[in-house]
This record gives C-alpha cells, structure tokens and sequence, in this order.
C-alpha cells in the first residue's frame, strides 16, 4: 500500500497481470476461428468475408488494450482524513491483502480541479460533500454520492494551554501567527473563516493568518512553531502524535456552516470491483468505529455540542 501526502495524481499505467490476460484471451479466441474453419473447410480466401466487423474490433481490443485497474484502487482523500484513512484500509487490507491501494492526501477542491482534469483517482472522499456532487452534476461519478461523516474544528495550540485558548485571545501581542487553511480551497479553511468572521475577530486577526494549502499543513505550521495557534480538523487533533504536544477548544458548529463529507467512485471506476467493495466497506462497523475514534459525526448521529 502507498501512502501519497501530496495532492499529486497518480500515474495513469496499464496493469500487467490484466494486459497479460487479455493476451491470452486473444491468442484463446484465435484458436477458437482456426478450429471452426477446419471444421467447416473454410479456405484462407473465404474467411476473411466471414469474420464480422464486430469479431475484428473484438480481436483488435483484447490485444491492445490495457485493461481498467481491477485490483488496483487510488484514493484522493480530504487531508482531515490521513489518520483515519491509512486505519480503515489497513483493516481493509487484512482481508484483502494482495490488493494495491494508494492514497493521496490533498484539499478538496484541489481533488476537484484534479478529477475534473482527468486525473486517474477511482474514489474521491471530500471534506464538503458538494464537490462529489459536482463531479456527479458533469457525468464524472460512477456511483451515487454517499456521506460519511461531518467533520468539526478545533483552536489547537502546543502545550495544555490550548483547551482554555478562545477567538477572543487570538488578538494578543504574544500570537504572531495564526494557521488555517486555505479557504479558496479547502472546506476546513472556509469554516475556519465563516466561524472567526462570526465571532467578530476576523479584521482584527486576519494580518496574522497564514495559510496552509490544506489542514494538515495548517496543523503542520503550528507543530513545527511556525505558527502559535491554529484552527485545524478535530480528526487531526484526537491523532496521538498531536494529542501528545498539545489541546485544543471545540469551535461551536453554530459559528459555522456544517461540515459534511461526501465520497463517491469516479466515472472511471466505474466496472472497478474493488472501488465498489471499498465504497461498500466505508459503511461497515470496523470503518465506523475507526471514523467515530477521530471525532467524526456519522450519518444520522447528533454531534456533540
């Protein structure tokens, strides 16, 4: 399995065992002809008038395309996601284990842009459930647009501090830098806007902001001091190599407009078996316990206030 940080999409490449495959479907199939015209004593000159176009266009597929990636998945996820994500397939994999899954973390409307692209991802798992949606609109999905969870935000900062830290205190002379995601893009930077615009702090702290492409590097900033404080995922958060270095306070969702997350297969994907059992597999218990773990609201259930 392989783990992609970046939003990068994967190299589109033909799967071997497949390309093979159909190889030996073909040389099957011609077998086959030259057994029916011995049997019927049809000369070289007659069998090509009786090989259908169909038949031709046939041959010529079996034997050169590279087949669809049946075996092979690639996940564009949300980077809320990363923790929770590299678990669920890692249980995934113990019943599966010689299926090849590759994720690449990124923001949303990176992925968006991406897929829009051509980009070869076989599921799309989104912070905000409208870009599936939007795939969906343009003909881009193989599935039906599924939620998976809501998401929340959290003001985390180093040290136990971080649980008594407030929007109000964001203005003092000791927070010079404050990390959110970037909003053009990334559904955990908007809310992270509408809740401070909310709050009444926005024009007060928006010259210390400093955004992140998406809200693992806005958590990163703040890891790694460039940063003082930051609003991250709350699925971020919980993950202990965080909880270890610092707390954080629960953003009310009143300030904010829910965050709800969407997956769906890609058109591409579409005749993908393993796309669709991994799709199937997001609903199970295993998957929604790990999801429930991470702070993670599930379809039908109250978020905590």
């Amino acid at each position: 399995m392989t783990f992609v940080i970046s939003g990068a999409a994967p190299e589109r490449k033909a799967c071997s065992h497949c390309a093979l495959q159909n190889r030996c479907e073909f040389f099957a199939f011609m077998a086959l002809i030259l057994q029916i015209r011995a049997h019927f004593r049809i000369s070289c000159s007659q069998f090509p008038k009786l090989m259908r176009p169909a038949q031709r266009i046939l041959l010529l597929a079996l034997a050169l395309s590279p087949c669809a990636s049946a075996g092979e998945l690639h996940i564009a996820a949300a980077s809320d996601l990363k923790f929770a994500m590299e678990e669920i397939v890692n249980n995934f994999k113990n019943q599966a284990p010689d299926e090849q899954i590759s994720i690449s973390y990124g923001s949303s409307g990176m992925f968006l842009a991406q897929i829009q692209q051509g980009a070869p991802y076989d599921l799309f798992f989104s912070a905000d459930i409208d870009y599936p949606r939007a795939l969906a609109a343009k003909g881009l999905a193989g599935s039906e647009v599924r939620p998976y969870a809501r998401g929340r935000i959290v003001l985390w900062s180093p040290g136990p501090g971080g649980a008594k830290m407030r929007f109000e205190r964001l203005g003092d002379a000791q927070i010079a830098r404050i990390a959110i995601a970037n909003p053009k893009h990334a559904p955990y930077g908007k809310r992270a806007e509408e809740a401070l615009r909310a709050a009444g702090v926005w024009a007060n702290i928006e010259p210390k902001l400093i955004f992140g492409e998406n809200i693992a590097q806005a958590a990163q900033f703040v890891q790694t001091g460039n940063a003082q404080v930051g609003i991250v995922a709350l699925s971020l958060a919980l993950n202990p190599s965080l909880a270890a270095k610092g707390s954080y306070w629960l953003i009310p969702e009143t300030l904010h407009q829910p965050l709800e997350q969407g997956y769906v297969v890609t058109a591409r994907a579409a005749r993908n078996p393993l796309a669709k059992r991994f799709a199937d597999y997001i609903g199970s218990p295993p998957a929604r316990a790990v999801m429930t773990r991470y702070g993670f609201a599930l379809p039908g259930e109250r978020l905590a206030p």
